[in-house]
């Protein structure tokens, strides 16, 4: 996508081809501007509209799972999903209409009464500003209760944390690993983030690259030693530093994020913006670095 301040031009530089590549369209009455082939997305970072997403990254290729960026497009009958839907000239879209916000209420709340929602640290903010409610479905309402899925010591999948985002499965396949080695098994409720015939992971075509465990934006899942920290009750992420460094197991110049607790490395991500990783890791880099505590 070419970023607003480079527009594409002819070698004339005429003013005509350059405004080709805009689109104008207005976002809560502010009229904003962004490339074409933009998302509708876009043009609210532009407006500098705040919009919630869980099954969106920059880094994925948008699948319309959450359905929590909603927005409403004048003349439209529906709601729109916001990261997926390419803007265009004219478009007259609100973000804040009584229609947008009693759908991303029934949306969170939909997904917090099914699941758990108490480490999805970005969308607790929006189940307040919505005044999402769970408990009103009452104490009998369905849930997933399945036990945590413990297969090695690298990470677990806690399955009652998961929203059925499906960006572990993007980032899996053709976005980033191309190992395809987990879906989407089942159907309704009883859908879930299986691999192949529902093997363990050791013996499933995952390679631990942990790029899964990267975009998932509710700790689904999450790296075996912040779990047990959690178990134990000595998680805390407030007290944690994070360094950046250049991973040491190849030439590639991948860009770690170490996470130090107690001057212990805790985890380690990779910044998405890095033009080398786009957050992306081998399992060296997201997983080998026990060998700097001598373990």
């Amino acid at each position: 996508m070419t970023p607003p301040s480079e527009k594409t031009t002819t070698d004339t530089g005429s003013a005509g081809a350059e405004a080709e590549t805009a689109v104008r369209l207005r976002v809560d009455g502010t009229d904003v501007e962004v490339p074409a082939g933009a998302s509708v997305l876009a043009a609210c970072v532009s407006a500098g509209v705040d919009t919630p997403t869980i099954c969106y990254a920059e880094t994925l290729t948008p699948v319309n799972a959450c359905r929590v960026c909603v927005v409403e497009l004048e003349g439209s009958r529906t709601l729109i999903p916001a990261c997926s839907r390419v803007a265009e000239d004219g478009m007259a879209i609100a973000t804040d209409s009584e229609r947008v916000r009693h759908s991303r209420k029934m949306v969170l709340e939909f997904l917090a009464s099914g699941v758990d929602l108490s480490q999805a640290d970005d969308l607790a903010p929006w189940l307040d500003r919505y005044g999402a409610d769970a408990d009103r479905y009452g104490p009998d309402r369905e849930r997933m209760n399945e036990p945590v899925r413990i297969e090695d010591e690298l990470y677990i999948r806690d399955y009652d944390k998961c929203v059925l985002c499906y960006k572990c499965v993007e980032a899996c396949g053709d976005d980033a690993q191309h190992t395809y080695a987990i879906a989407v098994s089942g159907r309704g409720f009883g859908a879930r983030i299986a691999t192949e015939f529902d093997a363990v992971l050791p013996e499933s075509a995952c390679v631990y690259c942990g790029n899964c465990v990267a975009v998932c934006p509710t700790n689904a899942l999450q790296f075996k030693t912040e779990f047990d920290l959690r178990s134990a009750g000595d998680w805390r992420p407030e007290e944690q530093t994070v360094t950046r460094t250049v991973c040491s197991y190849c030439g590639v110049g991948c860009n770690l994020e170490l996470h130090v607790q107690d001057e212990r490395i805790v985890k380690v991500t990779s910044p998405a913006d890095h033009d080398v990783t786009s957050g992306h890791l081998c399992i060296k880099g997201r997983f080998g670095w026990q060998y700097v505590h001598g373990s």
